[in-house]
């Protein structure tokens, strides 16, 4: 067994601290890896605070992680000691259903579903009566070591520093899925509904793919920081600018992070174009279905991406030179940062440096 020191959340109501448990030595097909960077999503608040209903405690969050290979199973192909490695949302899924089999292992079929790398499968044992992976629960980045099967490691491109990869990992597949899946090309008009840590990300994209962008946020601060990273930017509000938008994009993404009216959006959509969801993952308001059926639209959602595409993407923003925008923490201010994501504070991202989990340790 391998001691560890994380940080965790022990109630829906209690604050992230340091939470120290084993993990097992690596299997035959599993590495080790040293945690260097590790990104802050919101959804590790969303699950930290239970708000999804499926939290369990103890919660060590963290799913948008680079690190260094320590060890390796003997069994090991893909990955060296000394490779510098990612790992994303998920560390594991039944690998035999029709998704798994078509390289979707994000959409696994299993009763479980596929395993999350923190809070244990996506469907637990107490709503389906079983577990195929035996474990009820995992522990994700905020810690200083992992251990995971290869096929579920990605390699960081030598181009991306580690600690701009880390939130490439989820913000970065979570867009470019979508993006790519409903055939995004140069010359596409493509709108982007809000400018957080995946909105941004998701222009930044979609640009480097040859496509117009256009952001709508809800604050005019917003505005001028869309216009410092290239975009075009309106307000959600903005009657008159939606009106003069209307039946004018091939595609639109929301990356909002809950609950949100998205009919005035619909209205934007060229007849045959998709707006698809990604950032609220709960019932939303009604849609009037005049607008989507009077033009073929489409709503849509997409989540994470697979395996393949996560590579994929890791290396088209390294390709392309692009990245998220990153504010470095030490481990020992994840609660103010917390307060701060809550609060539409943060430009854009957070990203750990776990060197600071050393002081936790006396190293």
């Amino acid at each position: 067994m391998i001691k560890v020191t994380g940080y965790a959340a022990k109630h829906s109501f209690s604050r992230l601290k340091k939470y120290e448990f084993e993990r097992e030595d690596a299997k035959a097909h599993e590495v080790e890896i040293e945690v260097l960077y590790c990104g802050v999503c919101h959804s590790d608040i969303h699950q930290v605070k239970n708000e999804w209903h499926n939290t369990v405690y103890p919660c060590v969050p963290g799913h948008e992680i680079v690190g260094r290979v320590t060890k390796v199973g003997p069994a090991v192909r893909k990955h060296a000691v000394g490779d510098l490695v990612g790992v994303g949302c998920m560390i594991d899924s039944c690998g035999q259903c029709e998704a798994c089999a078509s390289g979707d292992q994000n959409y696994c079929m299993a009763p479980n579903s596929w395993l999350a790398t923190y809070n244990g499968p996506m469907q637990p044992k107490s709503k389906v009566g079983e577990n195929i992976y035996g474990r009820d629960n995992t522990f994700g980045g905020y810690s200083n070591m992992l251990v995971v099967k290869e096929d579920f490691v990605l390699k960081i491109p030598a181009q991306l520093k580690p600690e701009v990869a880390a939130p490439i990992l989820c913000a970065g597949v979570t867009t470019y899925s979508p993006l790519k899946h409903w055939g995004v090309k140069a010359g596409d008009k493509v709108g982007i509904i809000g400018m957080g840590g995946l909105g941004h990300m998701a222009a930044k994209i979609a640009k480097a793919m040859g496509a117009e962008v256009t952001m709508f946020t809800r604050t005019r601060e917003k505005i001028e920081e869309a216009n410092k990273l290239g975009f075009d930017a309106v307000i959600e509000d903005d009657k008159q600018a939606l009106k003069d938008l209307e039946a004018s994009f091939d595609f639109m993404l929301s990356t909002v992070p809950e609950k949100h009216d998205i009919n005035n959006y619909v209205q934007l959509l060229k007849r045959n174009a998709a707006l698809v969801l990604v950032g609220a993952l709960e019932p939303m308001a009604p849609v009037d279905n005049m607008q989507v059926a009077f033009k073929r639209r489409t709503v849509a959602g997409s989540l994470i991406g697979n395996l393949a595409e996560t590579q994929e993407v890791l290396d088209f923003c390294a390709e392309h030179n692009i990245g998220p925008e990153i504010e470095i923490i030490r481990m020992q201010d994840i609660n103010d940062a917390y307060n701060k994501v809550e609060k539409g504070d943060v430009r854009f991202r957070y990203v750990i440096d776990m060197a600071s989990l050393k002081e936790e340790m006396g190293e």
